[in-house]
């Protein structure tokens, strides 16, 4: 069997790498000539570094990466809400990771570099087409500047692993539109400070305007801290198209955030010193009915673009990994392999995009500034602990990264 794929960000990626340890020639396809290690912070949870470990790409993560002990949300003035542990401190066989987006891809191309070999990954060569017959699919590469055509190359099955403007699924569903969006901009940025709290805890501090942070960096007694500010806007004035890579300044933030100073964290401060901040609109897309077409698929945000809640993008992207090539290696033909890998994950994705739309796992401050506008002297007066467990947990089974359940899957 070969297959093709298109996209080399983490779904991308982690794909080929699955892939060539299942014994399937591939080849990946990349649209950009010369990755550089762009964005801002990301988290992996337990559930798909178990999958990334199988696949050798998890030790070179490790010294790149934070791995954070618990995660704390506050309300607007600072008083916990709720607090748990992440990763190793829960009990879970593997970590959670907070990486830089960039080094976490370049990390990723290196060890796919490693292992298919530099002939098998080609930068710079966008998809301009493809089409299918009975023996398979062909897809049509050029560079994406020039449109000078490139290759022509035939494979089995072909992956679209392009993110969510992907060429493909525009291809079979050409009137969807744009990205729905939820009517909030985002600041991401990242800032050099000292810790906060005990420098292992993943920060949110609001209610329905939001601020996170996290460290992704340790070094010399200082951390960088990758921040998050959420606020909903005008949605009469419409958005630009989402690009992580829009760089905006602090002025444009500070406003919202001027009195956010906290006895344990000055939130102003951080967005002040930044040394990147970029703006982007919060956006998913409604879930497909379809995501395979006779020998071509989606995965990763090409098939199921969600808000950025509950540390999930990439994470979902490298679970389609394991659910697709196993299907692809235990199935009789291309056409079932597809069947069974959209049977499995379209509906579990479809949830989270719709538990992720309502909050997420961190709706727990929306409900405690609605409940207590002013502030609490008891949380448990407010929102008892068994509905702030229950909601938890709830996210927890419907994103699949229940503690049992991934320390007991092989």
């Amino acid at each position: 069997m070969k297959a093709i794929i298109v996209g080399g960000g983490v779904g991308g990626l982690t794909t080929a790498l699955a892939l060539h340890r299942a014994g399937i020639d591939v080849e990946l396809f990349e649209s950009v000539a010369e990755p550089r290690p762009l964005g801002v912070g990301i988290n992996l949870l337990p559930h798909c570094l178990r999958v990334l470990d199988t696949l050798g790409a998890l030790a070179p993560l490790i010294p790149l990466a934070v791995q954070p002990q618990r995660q704390s949300l506050f309300n607007r003035f600072g008083q916990k809400v709720w607090e748990e542990p992440r990763g190793l401190a829960a009990g879970y066989k593997f970590p959670q990771l907070s990486i830089h987006r960039g080094l976490l891809q370049m990390s990723l191309l290196e060890t796919a570099r490693a292992q298919l070999g530099e002939a098998r990954i080609h930068l710079g060569h966008h998809l301009a087409g493809f089409r299918q017959d009975g023996n398979g699919v062909v897809a049509e590469f050029v560079d994406r500047h020039s449109g000078k055509s490139l290759c022509e190359l035939r494979a089995d099955v072909l992956i679209a692993a392009d993110g969510i403007h992907s060429v493909v699924r525009r291809h079979f569903y050409p009137e969807e539109g744009p990205p729905v969006w939820n009517g909030a901009l985002i600041w991401r940025g990242t800032t050099r400070n000292a810790p906060i709290l005990d420098g292992a805890t993943q920060i949110m501090v609001g209610g329905v305007q939001t601020f996170i942070a996290y460290p992704i960096v340790a070094a010399d007694g200082s951390i960088i801290t990758n921040w998050a500010a959420r606020r909903f806007v005008d949605r009469s004035k419409g958005f630009a198209r989402e690009d992580w890579n829009r760089k905006a300044r602090p002025e444009a933030v500070l406003p919202h955030y001027a009195t956010w100073s906290l006895d344990w964290i000055d939130i102003p401060d951080i967005i002040a010193r930044a040394e990147q901040i970029f703006e982007y609109p919060m956006v998913d897309r409604d879930p497909l009915p379809r995501w395979s077409f006779g020998a071509v698929t989606l995965l990763g945000d090409a098939a199921h673009p969600m808000v950025p809640l509950g540390s999930n993008g990439a994470s979902q992207a490298i679970l389609d990994t394991q659910t697709l090539v196993s299907a692809l290696r235990e199935e009789p033909n291309v056409a079932a392999a597809l069947t069974r890998y959209e049977s499995e994950r379209r509906p579990a994705t479809a949830a989270i995009v719709a538990n992720n739309r309502s909050g997420g796992p961190e709706v727990v401050v929306r409900i405690a500034e609605d409940r207590a506008p002013h502030g609490f002297d008891d949380i448990e007066q407010v929102i008892p602990r068994s509905e702030l467990e229950q909601i938890s947990a709830r996210y927890k089974q419907v994103a699949g990264f229940d503690l049992a359940a991934v320390n007991r899957a092989p």
